[in-house]
């Protein structure tokens, strides 16, 4: 009994759940809690008599910790009062963490109001999963932006949360998370959090590292059965992943490029500013709304070799070590 109430099991339940329920509004998600706690510790931190960088590590410490604490004590009386009952609320704290079905939901409104020829409603429905300034794309501006979402946040709601789930279970995976969200809310080149946010931003660099560069082979091989590009993918993804400011965005973007042919990457408008990024996937054209669901099926393709993947490794250590 104990085999099937084990880590492989957890990380299989979390990802079934995720594609039946996606994240339904009416459920509380810890990870909108953990947007709210920021914003409520934030200004009793900056408040600290330390320079913004130290008070800002002291956040990050102190959040990413707790979240740790307090899911190994809640899963701890849990497995006291029953396995079972341990094992499906870490299924459930797992599968919080995961967002291929909200992803892909998210791009395909954009695609549907796109095929609709609503261009107003498509920068809208774009707008609440870009960070890009929205009001003055074209049509393929926002099929690009669409297809971009899918392809950055592949790793941070999808591998490196199951990654780090197959490491250390819910609490470590729900760590992760708070280490996303920390990135998301001060990691910020800006006035207000270059020094503040500094520690928040290099954790999360550090934290996607290794999920970013498995993405690339794990996304080839989704490639492979669905477009047979595997190789496009991947020499896509090695020649052009560095060509972004972040270490890691790159890397899985370039193989979506390569996967679908299409052009991503390039300069766009961020609060009024304009920001010259390179393009990634040079030799193809920018994507139209035709690659936004290929893109999302990539995606899910991806995700699930990945979760076969990590828990049949779960399997192997269990059975030989």
């Amino acid at each position: 009994m104990d085999f099937f109430l084990s880590g492989w099991s957890v990380l299989l339940l979390a990802f079934a759940l995720d594609l039946i329920l996606g994240d339904p509004l009416w459920l509380p998600h810890p990870v909108r809690l953990m947007g709210r706690m920021i914003e409520m510790a934030e200004p009793r931190f900056r408040l600290l008599p330390f320079n913004p960088t130290l008070s800002g590590g002291l956040l990050a410490a102190v959040l990413i910790s707790g979240t740790w604490s307090v899911a190994w004590l809640v899963l701890s009386l849990a497995h006291a009062v029953h396995p079972l009952l341990s094992f499906l609320l870490e299924a459930v704290l797992v599968y919080y963490c995961l967002s291929a079905r909200s992803l892909a939901a998210a791009a395909r409104e954009v695609g549907q109001a796109l095929e609709s020829r609503d261009l107003n409603t498509a920068r809208q429905k774009v707008g609440l999963v870009v960070g890009r300034d929205v009001d003055g794309l074209s049509r393929t501006g926002v099929a690009q932006g669409a297809v971009e979402t899918v392809a950055e946040n592949f790793v941070d709601g999808v591998l490196a949360p199951l990654f780090f789930a197959a490491l250390g279970g819910a609490p470590l995976a729900l760590a992760y998370k708070m280490v996303n969200t920390l990135d998301s809310m001060i990691g910020y080149k800006n006035e207000a959090y270059i020094e503040f946010g500094r520690v928040a931003a290099r954790l999360d660099d550090g934290a996607n590292y290794l999920p970013a560069r498995f993405s690339v082979v794990i996304i080839g091989l989704g490639s492979w059965l669905l477009f047979g590009r595997f190789r496009s993918s991947l020499r896509t993804a090695l020649q052009e992943g560095r060509n972004h400011s972040s270490p890691n965005a790159g890397l899985p973007e370039a193989a979506f490029a390569g996967a679908l042919q299409a052009r991503l990457g390039g300069p766009n408008l961020y609060q009024g500013t304009l920001v010259d990024k390179p393009f990634i996937g040079l030799s193809f054209a920018s994507p139209g709304p035709e690659k936004i669901r290929p893109a999302c099926n990539l995606m899910f393709v991806s995700s699930t070799i990945w979760v076969c993947t990590v828990s049949a490794v779960l399997i192997c250590w269990e059975i030989f070590l």
